[in-house]
């Protein structure tokens, strides 16, 4: 048991039976009144952000997680299917419980979050940023350079991003995992 003085950023709790990370939280000591926690909590299961109040003191049930590397082997009917580096198991994740997974493709690394008591799979996250090459996008127009004009590329995965116009097909670029939006080109 845990209380809300021990709450911090990526902290699991256990309420009603539903696991939530807490994004963040804020202790708030009003003038007048006791004091409260105001935090923003996102539901593991559903990806859901949620906000919540709690009184100052108040006991919750915190779940232990540990984070555990995984690298992506294939996909099948059943899910996604990983292997953890050392120990050589393998497991099966479906595709909801992975966060980015439009950016994901063969040989990837990617980080679990693993319930400590009952050994379960609760989230997948690749990393933030991933580099991916272009496979197919319009070429640009010579000189239209002038504005922050984008337009769609599809990368490797089947993923379709929003590009540069001066991008072109064969180029490697770096895309966030969290929103899917273009970071940079790479070079080589």
């Amino acid at each position: 048991m845990a209380t809300t003085a021990d709450f911090r950023n990526g902290m699991c709790l256990d309420i009603d039976g539903n696991y939530f990370f807490i994004i963040e939280f804020l202790h708030v000591k009003p003038g007048k009144g006791p004091a409260f926690v105001r935090t923003k909590l996102r539901n593991v299961t559903t990806g859901r952000v949620l906000d919540k109040t709690w009184n100052s003191g108040v006991k919750v049930e915190e779940v232990r997680i540990e984070r555990r590397p995984y690298q992506f082997l294939y996909k099948d009917e059943v899910g996604y299917n990983f292997m953890h580096p050392e120990t050589f198991e393998q497991i099966s994740i479906p595709g909801e419980g992975i966060t980015g997974v439009q950016f994901l493709k063969e040989g990837d690394m990617v980080e679990a979050m693993v319930h400590a008591a009952s050994e379960t799979i609760l989230t997948c996250e690749l990393p933030a940023h991933v580099v991916l090459e272009i496979t197919y996008t319009e070429p640009g127009v010579k000189g239209d350079t002038a504005t922050n004009t984008l337009k769609p590329a599809t990368v490797e995965t089947g993923a379709e991003v929003r590009v540069p116009l001066f991008i072109s097909e064969g180029e490697k670029i770096e895309i966030d995992t969290r929103d899917g939006s273009y970071v940079g080109r790479v070079r080589e």
